[in-house]
Formats: C-alpha cells, structure tokens, sequence
C-alpha cells in the first residue's frame, strides 16, 4: 500500500502508541488486545489472525487502519 502508515507487520502497541485514532478501528475488528503484553511485540497481521481473521479481513483491517491514522 503505497504511502502506508501502518502494516500489518507492525507491532500492535506501536500502532497504540503512534496513532491512537486506530484503537477505535482494532476495537471494531474484535482486537481488544490493545492493553495485553502480547500487543507490545504481535504484529497487526498476526494478532488479527489469532482473533480468526482472514486474509482479506486483514487487509481491510490494515487499509482501515490507514484511513484513520491519517484522519489524525
């Protein structure tokens, strides 16, 4: 995805930290994991994954998450 903030192998406490406007976008996707230890070093595409997420829901996920953090 070019001009990508976030990936989907960045760590999700890493996506927290630097674009808070995301949390709303995890939260809706089932990723209520924001606060766990994992979130610190599970990556995005990972963490959606473990939730059941598929392939394409990652994508979405990841093109959502974009939109959001460069609402901010």
């Amino acid at each position: 995805m070019a001009n990508a903030l976030i990936t989907g192998k960045m760590p999700l406490g890493e996506v927290v930290e630097k674009y808070p406007a995301a949390i709303p976008v995890l939260l809706e996707y089932g990723l209520h994991c924001i606060g766990c230890h994992v979130a610190a070093y599970e990556s995005v595409a990972d963490g959606a994954a473990a939730h059941g997420l598929s392939e394409g829901k990652i994508r979405k996920l990841v093109a959502d998450l974009n939109k959001a953090a460069k609402k901010k």
